[in-house]
């Protein structure tokens, strides 16, 4: 006899035949695969888990909206918000050429986006590959590499067909760098990085001003440029899908990570009070509300596999609202429940399942293709269970699976909609509505997922919850950064630099 690494295995019969064998206690359920009904039986438990009633909803976004207002009022708290020294809203008649770098993940990417007015754009872009080595080495070099990305950009697009340059003597392209790591503010051109994240960890970096690194690379280049802001991704889709559409008051992603930003009074952020700013001004704020919940846990409906998911993550007990909704955890959810009934007994009876058994093997992407499968039997079901892991699977099972893709799913855009709910009730915009930029692969991607926000904000607020819609968000780390380095040339030009 075989024996199986979860306590299933299997026995040849003097004919020859293969038997499924498993330690079990119920006879009527001795079966090579789990019944139809059985299936049906376990779904009931895990519809009970992974579902937010509207009263829950309710109770979540009372209790985000007062970390939404703790974070203003203090520095340092769970849901940091974080000022982004971004002055009001853009007015739409922004014009001329800017530049915008996006330091990202994977990518370093370089934009020239010449703004047109009425919310219209143009934009040429060119991404540079980042190494693992450019990544952990000096900081210094990785912002060297940065500028000499920038100058070979400039000396392509700026020069004419004798290669001579279309820049006037002296003149300086505005730069906006998007710099999506977290860092303290006190001006829209500086930053001190306060860690690295994303699978950064160039050294002499953390604690230090990124912009003044930058601005000595660039110096060192001689790029004509002049970098005039230093922004979050997430503000600057939120710039970015003002500009297009002036209704769109709140900005959020949904992705591998979450996060939010909104237009906050200056009046409401009792924090930098002492920066003598006009209480009048509107400033966008960060809100990186992944944190929402952690270290505590009072809020948020964590089940056994997301304390799992916690625990075993890099960052035991912080992102707490992210690890529920993120596109990194959701696959790995799913995962643990199957790992679950297969140590049961219940799935995958006598097959080798040690595929499943790798952290993160299932992917997000899986949960996408299970959801949107469109045939009877669930063939795209059958694909990823036999390729990817090399199991079998009844059709009772794979609509078990189906199902618990969609409470898995639909929680997370349920709780999503609770980050957007505490947003629209602490800035009053429910009554007359607005529109809220997304953006990532989840929201991008997952089928249903706007639906489901959508749903979750009609659950949370009646009928008036219509009111707020959902819509794809301008791209903010290229249009977004450009924006914003347009609107604080305006400022400087009148006079209204740094402060207001």
């Amino acid at each position: 006899m075989v024996a199986s690494r979860r306590g299933s295995g299997s026995i040849t019969l003097p004919s020859g035949q293969t038997m499924a064998i498993h330690t079990r206690t119920h006879e009527d359920e001795d079966l090579p695969h789990a019944t139809k009904k059985t299936m049906a039986d376990h779904l009931r438990k895990y519809e009970s888990l992974f579902t937010l009633t509207p009263q829950r909803m309710r109770m979540i976004v009372e209790a985000f909206k007062d970390s939404l207002e703790l974070g203003l009022k203090k520095p340092e708290q769970v849901v940091p918000m974080i000022p982004t020294f971004v002055f009001g809203w853009p007015s739409g008649k922004e014009s001329g050429d800017f530049l915008a770098l996006d330091l990202g993940g994977t990518n370093l990417r370089v934009c020239l986006v010449t703004l047109q007015g009425e919310g219209k754009f143009e934009m040429t872009q060119t991404k540079y590959r980042l190494t693992e080595e450019q990544k952990q080495d000096e900081g210094q070099k990785l912002f060297d590499f940065c500028a000499e990305c920038l100058k070979t950009f400039v000396d392509t697009n700026f020069t004419d067909g004798d290669g001579k340059s279309l820049l006037k003597p002296g003149e300086m392209l505005p730069l906006g760098f998007t710099f999506s790591y977290p860092c303290v503010q006190e001006r829209i051109d500086h930053g001190k990085l306060i860690r690295w994240t994303k699978g950064f960890g160039a050294l002499n970096t953390e604690g230090r001003d990124v912009a003044e690194m930058f601005r000595r690379s660039i110096q060192k280049y001689k790029v004509p440029v002049v970098m005039t802001a230093l922004i979050n991704d997430t503000t600057g889709t939120l710039i970015a899908s003002s500009y297009v559409n002036p209704r769109t008051k709140i900005a959020v992603i949904f992705g591998t990570g979450c996060n939010a930003a909104y237009m906050e009074n200056v009046k409401d952020i009792d924090k930098i009070k002492d920066l003598g700013i006009d209480e009048k001004a509107q400033m966008a704020i960060n809100c990186e509300w992944g944190a929402f919940d952690s270290f505590e846990h009072e809020h948020l409906p964590r089940t056994k596999y997301d304390i799992i998911v916690d625990e075993t993550s890099n960052k035991p007990g912080e992102q707490a609202f992210e690890k529920l909704i993120s596109g990194r955890y959701l696959g790995e959810i799913l995962r643990l429940v199957i790992c679950e009934l297969i140590d049961e007994g219940v799935l995958f009876l006598g097959q080798e399942t040690y595929k499943l058994e790798t952290p993160y093997v299932f992917e997000t992407a899986f949960l996408s293709l299970m959801e949107s499968d469109p045939t009877d039997e669930l063939l795209m079901i059958i694909g990823i269970f036999t390729h990817f892991f090399a199991v079998e699977t009844t059709l009772a099972e794979r609509q078990f699976f189906r199902a618990l893709a969609m409470l898995i799913g639909r929680r997370a855009a349920r709780l999503s909609a609770c980050g957007i709910a505490a947003i629209v009730s602490k800035m009053g915009y429910l009554d007359e509505g607005c529109l809220v930029g997304a953006d990532g692969s989840l929201y991008n991607k997952y089928p249903g997922f706007a639906e489901r926000v959508h749903e979750g904000l009609f659950d949370v607020f009646g009928e008036k919850g219509r009111n707020i819609i959902t819509h794809h968000a301008e791209d903010g780390s290229g249009v977004g950064s450009a924006i914003i380095a347009a609107m604080t040339k305006v400022r400087r030009d009148a006079g209204l630099y740094p402060n207001v």
